[in-house]
């Protein structure tokens, strides 16, 4: 593995560096989220995803010709890096040019790109993802909305649930059940849809952190024009394995504090001569070290010009243990003043209160724990595969309830 930057590297994180100190402030006490309402921190994300797309940063291995900067994915790692010291106000944006509009791209008619992909890379337009379902989340090919085609159109009609940031979405890539008489895998197809259409209906899902970004979608006889299907009828499974792949192909850290800042507490709180506590501190050090050199493999491979491959999956189901693991501990160093989340009157804001309630849906989002170990089983370790006992089954011949 190779460490250090190469000279064009270093040359590109120092312009980025530039970039962001001259536009953003760096992190402060509080994160921006916390200090702004929500309409004011809209209007902030859209106003920085403008500058980054005006300036050629807001996808950078994306070509030119629509409007990205034609660079290496190495140049997006070093990108990620260092916007990530800065208080960027980017999470509206991360689903819908992480993973749906790449899609369309993929899949997407010449009249598509034209119409969605320069609205998205400049914040005009926002984007959310319609794949889970209450019977179907990990087992996404087993979902139940159903599309009926109606002359040139099609009609929706079903539910989708856990769908982040739906509640301010403008549209969706949406997958669908067009024929039930086929194996699960191959009666799904994918559509474009408009979020503020007649017959979507969003209702926001409170959580047990008090934060209220995922949603409930409901479908009542939307309809939706053969003119936005994503892919050929039927072949809806290809066109999502695309967008899982560019969602867990995301190379990042833990969402929440780390070793460093529990840490930090413990010093505060004098809990450090605890003997058992350091032993847990030393276990999160070194599988934060083990997970830092794993994400130095897949920059590597990318300063190659190399494609990582699953090992990937490694580091979600590492972070989310690990932030539940942390805050966890935390909490119970605070005793019975654990239970309080006033981020006024609790140590770090009460960041590990959020953070632990935000740490099972983690462990759940982008894939569970359990479907990423079966990845790591499979296209890593060479195991065989898991026993599918529905794979050749017609869905409306499949049990359930």
């Amino acid at each position: 593995m190779d460490f250090n930057d190469t000279p064009e590297e270093a040359k590109f994180r120092e312009e980025a560096r530039t970039f962001l100190k001259k536009h953003l402030d760096a992190k402060g006490d509080k994160p921006l989220r916390q200090r702004v309402d929500g309409t004011e921190f809209m209007r902030r994300a859209k106003e920085w995803q403008k500058t980054k797309a005006e300036n050629g940063y807001a996808q950078i291995t994306w070509p030119k010709e629509i409007g990205g900067r034609g660079g290496t994915p190495m140049q997006q790692v070093i990108w990620n890096q260092e916007e990530g010291k800065f208080d960027a106000p980017t999470g509206p944006f991360t689903i819908g040019l992480g993973m749906c509009i790449p899609t369309v791209i993929a899949f997407g008619s010449d009249e598509h790109k034209k119409r969605y992909v320069g609205k998205a890379l400049k914040g005009e337009e926002i984007w959310c993802q319609l794949f889970s379902e209450p019977s179907a989340g990990s087992d996404v090919a087993g979902l139940k909305t159903r599309a009926v085609k109606d002359g040139d159109e099609w009609v929706i009609n079903g539910q989708k649930v856990w769908t982040s940031g739906a509640h301010y979405s403008d549209y969706g890539i949406l997958l669908t059940r067009t024929d039930p008489g086929v194996p699960k895998h191959k009666g799904l197809t994918m559509f474009i849809v408009d979020m503020k259409q007649a017959g979507v209906e969003v209702r926001p899902i409170h959580q047990a952190s008090g934060g209220r970004e995922f949603n409930e979608v409901y479908f009542t006889d939307v309809r939706i024009p053969d003119s936005d299907r994503l892919g050929e009828v039927g072949a809806g499974w290809k066109v999502a394995i695309v967008t899982l792949m560019n969602e867990r192909l995301a190379v990042g850290g833990s969402p929440g504090p780390d070793w460093g800042e529990i840490m930090a507490y413990a010093q505060q709180a004098g809990t450090m001569s605890d003997q058992a506590f350091r032993e847990k501190l030393a276990d999160w050090y070194v599988a934060a070290q083990g997970y830092k050199l794993t994400k130095f493999r897949t920059q590597t491979a990318l300063s190659r010009g190399q494609t990582p491959g699953p090992e990937n999956s490694i580091g979600k189901i590492i972070t989310a243990n690990h932030l539940q693991d942390i805050c966890n501990s935390a909490i119970e160093m605070q005793d019975h003043y654990g239970i309080m989340t006033d981020s006024d009157r609790m140590p770090a804001d009460a960041i590990f209160q959020q953070s632990f309630m935000w740490a099972p849906g983690l462990r759940i989002a982008g894939g569970t724990d359990e479907i990423l170990k079966n990845i790591i089983a499979e296209r890593v370790l060479g195991l065989p595969q898991d026993v599918r006992v529905d794979k050749d089954i017609p869905f409306d011949q499949m049990k359930s309830g």
